[in-house]
């Protein structure tokens, strides 16, 4: 049997818990800016500034209670209390804009209080009442439900962030010094009793505009019904652990982390701008070339176990178009990879392993396309790894067929200060260990050091070396093609033209 009962009571709007973590957390924030634009110098203009950006905080979290009417109303209310405060900041213009604020939210987020007199009771309130209600209304976070379901959906963006972070600290000499700022005991050197207060002090004040509550008197209906109580629902903390939910934190986490290297490598690498002090080009490029691969790397591991076929955020119109951003910055990453990889050859020359990590770089940054287009065309991992598969396969036997004995001893001695007048000495000993495919840059080093006779008869041991190659055992076309270049060299040297 039902039984009906209604009450009239004065009652005040429950709290939602999952949404008193952000809502701290954005009251942090708040803080953290108060204490930049406030603590220490005079405040002027920092305060209209400040005020703005807690009546966009305070929109953010209260937009389901505005219409456009009212949210127009408000908003005009806003400017004309900041209008003096921009103006000259005084005890005056500082009660307009903190009046303003108060009755522009007041307009914006209680429709039902209409009279005058409620009205002023409702500022009464948020004036008397809100500034204490931060401390009792931040326990709620410590719902052990609520706790647990924040826990799982920021536990991976956050241990990632923190990986991709360490990464990039590695990579970028600017970065790590952002991070070694981070240090305790500098941050310890900041906290002042002082500090503290005020801190409490700002989270006490912005708190009653980001969780608004008006005491307002509203029809409670009970129902009460027969039956068994149903059991309680089951905690979704494993569902959420790689849910979509978890999987939007993470790539607005990994945007915003890789947007932040990405325009540091377009200020430094791609712009030329200055470094800091105590930092070299050389420095910045060699140290970011191999640490951005193995974040590539990851980010691809981390779209294809979140956006696997069949998976919940496969379909998602939020999520598809942030992942196509984020494996884009990838892209930009690996380009910038190969950019500062290029630069240190420009300066410690070639060898096998840059080689290597240039064809590596490529088939990384192959690989991220490819997995667009899987998600894109919306085929299957079986798919994925056939594609990579092929271009592994391309790539291969292209290499097969390239001379990088002789590429590199060329690439080397064109780029050395002995031919181009800037870079380095050519390394005549790495040329040696390339083989006899090495020959005809060593003889121009030769030519231009006539007193080594140490190198010459090193020399002479790869023509050796040359010459076992030729018998027809071992007889191979690219080392045929080198001994008829060698014999060209030969004939054209003047001592060898025959007597007119």
């Amino acid at each position: 049997m039902t039984s009906l009962a209604t009450t009239i009571a004065a009652e005040i709007q429950p709290i939602r818990h999952s949404s008193i973590p952000a809502k701290v957390g954005l009251a942090l924030v708040l803080a953290a800016l108060a204490d930049w634009l406030f603590y220490g110098p005079k405040i002027g203009l920092s305060l209209t500034l400040f005020a703005i950006a807690m009546a966009c905080v305070s929109a953010l979290f209260n937009h389901a209670a505005l219409d456009l009417r009212r949210a127009v109303i408000s908003a005009a209310i806003l400017v004309a209390g900041l209008a003096p405060a921009v103006e000259e900041l005084n005890m005056l213009s500082f009660l307009i804009l903190t009046l303003a604020l108060a009755i522009a939210l007041l307009i914006a987020t209680n429709p039902e209080t209409t009279e005058l007199t409620e009205r002023a009771r409702a500022l009464r309130n948020l004036f008397l009442l809100g500034p204490f209600r931060f401390f009792l209304d931040a326990l709620q976070i410590f719902n052990m439900s609520a706790l647990a379901r924040g826990i799982a959906l920021w536990l991976m963006p956050a241990v990632l962030s923190t990986v991709f972070i360490a990464l990039f600290a590695a990579a970028n000499p600017v970065i790590e010094q952002w991070v070694s700022l981070l240090n305790p005991k500098l941050i310890l050197e900041y906290i002042s009793i002082a500090r503290v207060l005020f801190w409490t002090m700002m989270l006490a004040l912005v708190w009653p505009f980001i969780h608004v509550r008006w005491r307002r008197r509203t029809m409670v209906t009970a129902t009460v019904a027969d039956g068994p109580v149903p059991p309680p629902l089951p905690s979704q903390v494993s569902a959420e652990f790689l849910g979509p939910s978890t999987i939007l934190r993470s790539l607005i986490l990994f945007n915003l982390l890789f947007a932040a290297q990405s325009i540091l490598d377009g200020i430094y690498l791609w712009g030329h701008v200055a470094l800091p002090a105590n930092l070299t080009y050389a420095a910045y490029a060699h140290r970011g070339a191999y640490p951005l691969i193995a974040t590539a790397l990851l980010a691809a591991a981390f779209v294809l176990v979140a956006m696997r076929p069949g998976g919940p955020a496969e379909k998602s119109t939020v999520i598809r178009p942030l992942v196509y951003l984020w494996v884009g910055q990838n892209v930009l990453l690996v380009a910038s990879s190969i950019l500062r990889l290029d630069l240190y050859v420009d300066i410690y020359m070639l060898t096998y392993w840059r080689i290597a990590a240039f064809i590596w770089m490529g088939l990384v940054a192959l690989g991220l396309i490819l997995i667009v287009a899987r998600i894109a065309l919306d085929r299957s991992n079986r798919w994925l790894v056939g594609a990579n598969l092929i271009a592994l396969t391309i790539v291969l036997y292209t290499v097969s067929l390239v001379n990088f004995d002789a590429f590199i001893a060329d690439y080397n001695l064109a780029h050395s200060s002995e031919m181009s007048g800037k870079g380095m000495i050519i390394d005549a000993n790495y040329l040696l260990t390339l083989g006899p495919q090495a020959l005809p840059a060593l003889d121009k080093v030769i030519a231009h050091r006539p007193g080594d006779d140490c190198l010459a008869r090193r020399r002479d041991r790869l023509v050796e070396a040359q010459r076992l190659n030729l018998a027809w055992r071992a007889w191979g076309f690219r080392s045929w093609r080198l001994q008829r270049r060698l014999d060209a060299q030969a004939k054209s040297q003047p001592g060898n033209q025959p007597a007119g």
